[in-house]
């Protein structure tokens, strides 16, 4: 055996046995049975009991309260720690890549000088999947490219694909209100959608399409460096904070996204059917309105009004 191929990979056993001997795990079992499905996976380490236990959760050494949706991947065979003692020690640096490999938005993180017309020329005429069969227009996005505050919604509508704008049909007039009631103007903000191209019959896009779609939009979320993203409606919330649960769940809570403080309320679209949910958005987006440091312009009179 070549000694100089074999010392990186004595290294990182080393690695590992220090980190379990630190956890207080000194003794290891090999599931026999299961070697032949796993190669050449490292052994499991032996839980008090004794037994070795692979169905346990993955540890999520991240913030629960911050992406509460979001699981680590497990490393073949290795139960993670799970007590609060565990979780709190840290890995070797020899380990720390494998336990927390970067995420999609940090695969895709841009380069220092990259702009939204550096994305959007990266994008092209996109065929990335099924929906430029029947698109008009790509719907890239609008706004400010420095905003503070970012909109993203579902998808582009029948107006949005003609006229290759986000949110400008009724939705889009309902947004804008939105908006200047918390004291800024549209072209203030940047307004991004989950899918760059219009879902046939205004159907929810499809996990291939948001798949194809995604990075382009953490793309333009990190080159924008918003302080926060208000997501409208369930399919912009579940995709971004990477949960399957109803807006319901979560409507008005924050969560951190690379920086970016995150919080879901209903669609434009959604108000319009329900009046009374409107109360609701206005409350998410006084706490938006908080964290940006600003303040509702004043109300005018009947007079001004008229």
């Amino acid at each position: 055996m070549n000694s100089q191929r074999s010392y990186p990979a004595l290294l990182k056993a080393e690695a590992w046995l220090r980190y379990f001997d630190d956890l207080g795990i000194h003794s290891f079992y090999r599931d026999r049975a299961g070697s032949s499905v796993m190669g050449n996976a490292p052994p499991v380490p032996a839980l008090s009991g004794g037994e070795s236990d692979l169905s346990d959760p993955v540890w999520n050494a991240r913030d629960a309260a911050a992406t509460p949706y979001v699981a680590e991947p497990q490393i073949a065979g290795i139960r993670l720690p799970t007590s609060t003692g565990e979780r709190n020690r840290r890995l070797p640096p020899e380990l720390h890549a494998l336990v927390h490999p970067p995420s999609l938005f940090e695969t895709n993180d841009p380069p220092r000088n990259e702009t939204l017309e550096i994305i959007r020329s990266d994008l092209g005429e996109c065929t990335r999947c099924k929906l430029h069969r029947t698109r008009h227009t790509i719907v890239f996005g609008t706004g400010n490219p420095h905003a503070d505050l970012v909109f993203v919604g579902e998808g582009p509508g029948h107006d949005e694909d003609m006229q290759g704008l986000p949110f400008v049909g009724r939705a889009g007039k309902l947004l804008t209100q939105m908006i200047e009631a918390m004291g800024l103007r549209r072209e203030q903000v940047y307004i991004a959608n989950i899918v760059k191209c219009r879902p046939p019959e205004n159907r929810a896009p499809q996990e291939d399409e948001v798949a194809a779609c995604m990075p382009f939009l953490l793309r333009q979320i990190a080159a924008i460096g918003p302080q926060v993203i208000v997501c409208l409606g369930s399919t912009a919330a579940q995709n971004l904070l990477g949960t399957k649960k109803s807006i319901s769940h979560f409507r008005g809570q924050w969560f951190d996204l690379h920086g970016a403080k995150v919080i879901a309320t209903y669609h434009p679209a959604y108000l319009l059917r329900n009046p009374n949910a409107k109360l609701d958005v206005w409350i998410d987006l006084q706490k938006a309105m908080a964290i940006l440091g600003l303040a509702p312009p004043p109300r005018k009179s009947s007079r001004e009004r008229d």
